[in-house]
């Protein structure tokens, strides 16, 4: 018994470190220790009368097992109730058994040499839990006791202390007061029943594993946090997931936990301008001038413009994106990598080479032939359609003859082309010249027909 007390004083230094599982989560226990059998009691009337001045005089009346001599298995039923049923033994040696002819206060204490055996059942009923570990608990049975060849029904009451040191273990200790329905107190005496043991609670359903059981986990099928019932927050912002429009970004609760990185009031999943502060009417841009063109649509941010100008003051006659201010063709619809003007496109160079490979020159010459005025007349019109646009005039020779004659032969040929373009409208800004000789053919130089197409000229656009 010594030890026992210093095992109770150790549970109680150490238990209020944690507390206790709910029943409901763990609805199954079982409990088991050692148990004493104080053979000091009479009747139910006298036990409660001297009750407290004799419940822990062990020495005189207590019969202990010194191993595990009791198991209980028990199942939470509901509202704070569990029903349990107890196995135990023990070894008899004293009981209390006749009243003393001298003292008819005094009891004549026998002794005996029997084992005890009892399997009892109980309706437990859970007071509360204090301090977050004591849990004082009621409970209330009968059963039926064997002691030595005799035995008896019982009628069982009393009160015990769970000790709860982590969610599913603990020390429980109770003291059971069993009232004998047999009369002769040498058959089977009234009697209390102490027991101590150590209790293991089980049964409860944790799908996810985050320590939050599935009947109180409002997301049983994901790991999650117990503030927040079971859920996950996986960005940490205290807004759980489920309710999180942003679940894996740090937002504001205002935001229903999306981010706002600008601090202008609109959400980052809602702002067309994350990373600039802006205004709510233009989609979280900012609207620098105030003509109601976004910043980023404007292409006057600065300067306040219509809507069909794109935010600027000045027009785009001709639509191109270019503004007319920028617009090298104002009325010409073109792009705005030719800065407004119209692209030559792959259609026209091939025209303008169509043309030039019939331009004529006398022979060994850089004089054109007349016949080819009216062929240069069609090359002029179609620069000018493209007034903006840059070409370089190239002359081509065949293999036959001198290298440097034939290279020389081809550059004059080149600005003799150039020239006269000039001198018929083309502006000279817009027109070069260069000659390649023989060094660039496009066909075999031995044959004649091969050398025919080599000697040609060349329209190229300058990018």
């Amino acid at each position: 018994m010594k030890h026992l007390n210093k095992l109770v004083v150790a549970i109680f230094m150490f238990a209020g470190l944690s507390s206790q599982a709910q029943d409901s989560n763990n609805p199954w226990a079982i409990s088991f220790g050692a148990n004493a059998v104080d053979g000091g009691r009479v009747s139910a009337a006298e036990s409660v009368k001297n009750q407290f001045s004799e419940y822990f005089n062990a020495k005189d009346f207590w019969n202990i097992v010194p191993s595990v001599s009791y198991l209980t298995v028990s199942r939470h039923v509901g509202d704070n109730f569990s029903f349990g049923v107890t196995g135990s033994f023990n070894k008899i040696d004293k009981f209390v058994t006749e009243k003393s002819p001298m003292n008819n206060n005094d009891y004549v204490v026998t002794d005996i040499d029997e084992m005890y055996y009892a399997i009892d059942g109980t309706i437990n009923y859970s007071v509360g839990t204090y301090f977050k570990f004591i849990e004082p608990v009621l409970h209330i049975g009968g059963g039926y006791t064997f002691l030595g060849d005799n035995s008896a029904g019982t009628v069982n009451g009393g009160l015990g202390f769970n000790f709860w040191f982590s969610e599913v273990v603990g020390l429980s200790v109770k003291s059971t007061y069993k009232h004998s329905f047999e009369d002769d107190r040498t058959v089977m005496p009234a009697h209390l029943q102490h027991f101590a043991g150590l209790t293991f609670k089980f049964g409860g359903k944790d799908t996810d594993g985050d320590g939050i059981y599935d009947k109180d986990d409002a997301c049983p099928e994901v790991f999650g946090l117990k503030q927040y019932n079971g859920c996950p927050d996986t960005d940490g912002d205290g807004i759980i997931d489920g309710d999180d429009s942003c679940p894996e970004e740090f937002g504001l609760a205002e935001f229903q936990g999306c981010p706002d990185t600008d601090g202008d009031g609109v959400a980052n999943k809602d702002d067309e301008c994350p990373e600039v502060a802006g205004l709510k009417t233009m989609k979280g841009c900012p609207d620098t001038d105030g003509d109601g063109i976004a910043d980023k649509e404007d292409t006057c941010p600065n300067e306040k413009g219509p809507k069909e100008n794109k935010g600027c003051p000045w027009p785009d006659r001709d639509g191109d994106g270019v503004l007319d201010k920028d617009d090298r063709c104002p009325d010409v619809k073109g792009t705005v990598a030719n800065n407004g003007c119209p692209e030559v496109s792959e259609e026209v160079v091939k025209q303008l080479n169509d043309y030039a490979k019939s331009i004529l020159f006398d022979t060994g010459k850089s004089t054109i032939k007349s016949g080819s005025f009216e062929t240069l007349a069609s090359i002029k019109n179609v620069m000018n359609e493209y007034s903006h646009a840059r070409f370089r005039i190239e002359g081509h020779t065949d293999s036959t003859g001198r290298l440097a004659t034939n290279e020389r032969l081809s550059k004059e040929r080149a600005a003799a082309v150039k020239d006269y373009l000039i001198a018929n409208g083309v502006d000279a800004s817009r027109l070069e010249s260069e000659g390649y000789g023989p060094s660039r053919p496009v066909a075999d130089n031995k044959t004649a027909a091969g050398r025919a197409q080599n000697r040609r000229t060349e329209v190229v656009v300058i990018k």
